[in-house]
């Protein structure tokens, strides 16, 4: 079988019902998630670990870049030639890189970045991004104000 099949066959109802209630409140005690399931804090706790394992969830802790010292946000849309995992990587390994997806339509990626200040980020796209192998174009899209951030869609 293979893992989006074996990951399918671990998400049932209670499941979702612990990762809604986890989406809720990441702090959530595994003893009161397991009255809400009816089930012990035991098997919530290994139904957690295991989902976890398979992937399905991460559990971390969400920060206000704003607060932490880097007040500028952007997206980061870049146009590659050839193949796109080798860039796709690279860029994940940036510490200044929080997201990145490859993408079907006007860009290959798109990347994330929290930077210190402007100049910050012109480093990075100028000097790092598009001295990358294959990057041929980037184009940036500066944060002005964060509207919604949400973690709490719900599963299917």
């Amino acid at each position: 079988m293979s893992r989006n099949k074996t990951r399918a066959a671990e998400i049932d109802d209670v499941n979702k019902s612990i990762i809604e209630l986890l989406q809720q409140d990441g702090r959530r005690s595994f003893a009161s998630i397991g009255k809400a399931v009816g089930l012990s804090e035991a098997a919530v706790r290994h139904r957690v670990h295991r989902l976890q394992d398979l992937g399905v969830i991460q559990i971390v802790a969400v920060t206000n870049p704003l607060e932490l010292g880097f007040p500028r946000q952007a997206m980061i849309g870049i146009k590659v030639a050839g193949e796109l995992e080798p860039v796709a990587e690279e860029l994940g390994s940036y510490d200044e890189v929080d997201y990145v997806v490859i993408t079907a339509g006007g860009f290959d990626l798109l990347v994330e970045v929290v930077c210190e200040d402007d100049d910050h980020l012109l480093e990075i796209v100028s000097q790092r991004i598009r001295a990358i192998d294959g990057v041929v174009g980037t184009e940036t899209f500066m944060y002005l104000s964060l509207r919604k951030q949400t973690y709490t869609w719900g599963v299917r």
